[in-house]
């Protein structure tokens, strides 16, 4: 079999280009949580509100300062792109609530089955709690037969002396 032209090995993987540029994936992570959170307020939704009336007013109305006039192309390439970033941001909060509420359910499910296995531990132990009592003289048990005893003692105590 002919030998190959370039210097690489077929059995290796290649080596993975990567770019050195790293982040912190958690910071990034916290920072896109509270972007979306923020996003889903009432203060977002005014100020937002607030800022488009303003920029449809001052271009519609001072004549000055239109820079972006009535179909307002530069406003909705403005909400393009804020679009285009928040969507990826809830997305990457979304997924990392998931992994939490995993993390959560998991946790639910070890504690619940450590509590069945309790659970069925001390239903044993007290079955056969219950069957030692059974074989145990009880309170009860005993008085009864104390009673029936010193039924029978004066009738005994009467024959004795008959007898001597």
């Amino acid at each position: 079999m002919p030998e190959l032209l370039t210097h690489r090995r077929l059995d290796q993987p290649r080596p993975q280009h990567r770019l050195p540029i790293s982040f912190d994936r958690e910071f990034f992570g916290r920072f896109s949580e509270r972007i979306a959170r923020f996003l889903g307020t009432g203060t977002f939704l005014f100020w937002m509100t607030l800022f488009v009336i303003t920029w449809i007013g001052l271009n519609l109305f001072a004549v000055g300062l239109r820079w972006d006039p009535y179909p307002f192309i530069l406003l909705n390439l403005a909400f393009s792109t804020q679009a285009s970033y928040a969507a990826p941001l809830i997305l990457l909060a979304q997924n990392r609530q998931d992994d939490r509420d995993r993390i959560s359910l998991e946790e639910d499910r070890a504690r619940a089955e450590q509590t069945k296995a309790d659970t069925d531990f001390l239903a044993r132990e007290l079955a056969a709690l219950r069957l030692a009592i059974g074989e145990v003289a009880t309170r009860d048990y005993l008085r009864g037969e104390l009673d029936r005893l010193r039924e029978e003692l004066p009738g005994a105590v009467d024959r004795r002396r008959a007898r001597s």
